[in-house]
Order: structure tokens, then C-alpha cells, then sequence
């Protein structure tokens, strides 16, 4: 316990759903704590059909993310946040996206959300890995074998970052905040 605050273990069989939104593509990725390790259960993408106005585009995404919630029945989501770079366009869309995903997640089912640079951080130990990078290892970590489609890769990467994240807090609660980072 640290300042007041209990971080609970873990509990066996909590899944993880990890999402990479995309205007055109949303990757996903389910990770599931199965005798105290992350082990993968699924992954792939949502590919939205050709054509189609922006608001079809959001429903196909809000409504293929609602079957995979419900498939899969994820403990907590993690969703990688928008990254704006020059075109303000793109990162609307993406925005666009990313709250069509949102909205798909249930009422008190907790979400967390990360930073394209903190995932690969957490992954690669390097916040300006390569998408190849990070695919690899999310290969390693989750013992995948073949070739990975980099939406469901990055989808992957955000649910083992919060994995990992989650772990850290339950770490840091342990030995007392303060004492963290040499505090």
C-alpha cells in the first residue's frame, strides 16, 4: 500500500484488450494473465470497407469493436492516444476514430490509454522504435510466431505496455512510492 492506496495483484484470467485506431484500419489485440504471465489470445484488424461516407466508416468501426468486446469479454481496454504530427486532417480522422472505438466500450469497463512514444518505450526501451521493432518484439514477449499485420502488432504493443504498466504500479506500491526512481 502506498499513500492510502491498495494496487490489487493481478487476478487470473484478466483480459486485456489493446487497440490501435485507425480511420481506415483499427488493430486489436487481447491478452489474457493465465498462470502469472501474459499470454496472447487474439489479434487482428478492422478493416473498414472501401467508399462509404466518414460517419458509415465510425459505425463500422463502433460496431465491429461492440462484437469484439462482447467476444471477448476484456477486464480493462487500453487504447493508444492520437498522435498529431502535420496534418491536422489526418489527426482529426484519427481522433474520429479513436472516439467511434471509445464510445464501442462499455459503461464501467476501465480504460487506459497511451502514448504512441510511451508504448514503444515500454516495448523496445526506445520511444522512436520502428514499427518492425516493436512487432518483433511483441513476437518475443507473447511467443508468436510469423509475420504480424502492424495494426494488430501496435494494438498488441498497448496492451502489453499496460500489462506492464499495471505491474509497475503494483511494484511501486510495494516498496512505497517515494521510493521509485531513487526518491
Amino acid at each position: 500500500m502506498a499513500g492510502g492506496i491498495a494496487v490489487p495483484a493481478v487476478p487470473e484470467g484478466l483480459r486485456v484488450l489493446g487497440l490501435d485506431p485507425g480511420s481506415r484500419t483499427t488493430g486489436y489485440g487481447v491478452i489474457e494473465w493465465q498462470n502469472g504471465r501474459w499470454m496472447h489470445l487474439a489479434h487482428g484488424c478492422v478493416a473498414v470497407p472501401p467508399g462509404g461516407t466518414g460517419a458509415g466508416r465510425l459505425r463500422w468501426i463502433f460496431e465491429r469493436l461492440n462484437e469484439l468486446i462482447a467476444l471477448h469479454r476484456p477486464g480493462e481496454v487500453a487504447i493508444e492516444r492520437v498522435f498529431v504530427n502535420r496534418n491536422v486532417d489526418s489527426a482529426l480522422k484519427l481522433g474520429q476514430a479513436r472516439g467511434a472505438a471509445l464510445c464501442a466500450v462499455p459503461h464501467g469497463l476501465a480504460v487506459f490509454e497511451y502514448a504512441p512514444r510511451a508504448v514503444k518505450l515500454a516495448l523496445v526501451g526506445s520511444g522512436a522504435a520502428q514499427k518492425p521493432q516493436v512487432a518483433h518484439m511483441v513476437r518475443a514477449m507473447l511467443g508468436l510466431e510469423g509475420r504480424l499485420a502492424a495494426d494488430a502488432a501496435d494494438a498488441l504493443a498497448v496492451a502489453l505496455c499496460h500489462a506492464h504498466s499495471r505491474q509497475l504500479a503494483r511494484l511501486a506500491a510495494a516498496c512505497g512510492a517515494g521510493s521509485i526512481g531513487g526518491g
